[in-house]
């Protein structure tokens, strides 16, 4: 009796030790988590500001697709400048191509480049993106004033500016899917809201 009393006592005081170490290590994840919090896409302040209208344009593609409206359309738009010399753009392809089929249900995305129309025939063919409505319009980059690439605009049906910045992974292009989702000009502002005091 007395060791069956023993032994109940040290499974007791177990548990009560490993129940004070899941919540040391559940605070641990969370200041963890804090200090890497997740990195958003690069938003300049150049162009038009997040919550403005759009510029707005109806552009012929080169992948033989219906001309591209960017401004108030029927669905959210993702329009992705890129270039067929930029290393970071081409890493992000297949990122690009994943996301166009997981957001379907309510973004379309639209390519846009400036530049000799046969590099960048060349480029649509050799890196695949057929699918894409592919614009080349030095205009629609000057109208958002894009000065480095890749960079990505986020449009609302109305054609207002939700989200934008400049692009180098996944969770940076994710970043402006979330800051739509949230109703935030980006993951940073939203991240650095006052904390909610009761």
């Amino acid at each position: 009796m007395t060791a069956l009393t023993f032994l109940v006592a040290v499974l007791f005081a177990m548990v009560i030790a490993l129940t004070v170490a899941v919540f040391a290590l559940a605070r641990q994840v969370g200041v963890l988590f804090e200090r890497i919090a997740p990195m958003g896409a690069l938003v300049n302040d150049s162009g038009p500001k997040i919550g403005e209208a759009s510029p707005r344009f109806t552009l012929e593609t080169l992948t033989a697709t219906a001309p591209v409206v960017i401004g108030p359309a029927e669905r959210a738009k993702l329009v992705f400048f890129l270039s067929p010399t930029c290393p970071v753009c081409k890493k992000l392809l297949p990122i690009l191509k994943s996301a166009r089929v997981e957001e379907a249900g309510w973004l379309d995305v639209v390519l846009a480049s400036d530049g000799e129309e046969a590099k960048l025939k060349r480029f649509i063919d050799t890196a695949e993106l057929g699918d894409f409505p592919f614009v080349n319009s030095t205009e629609l980059g000057l109208a958002y004033r894009v000065a480095r690439l890749p960079f990505a605009v986020v449009l609302a049906p109305d054609g207002t500016i939700r989200s934008k910045g400049l692009i180098n992974s996944r969770e940076q292009l994710d970043s402006l899917f979330n800051a739509h989702d949230l109703g935030v000009p980006s993951i940073q502002s939203w991240l650095d809201r006052p904390a909610i005091t009761s």
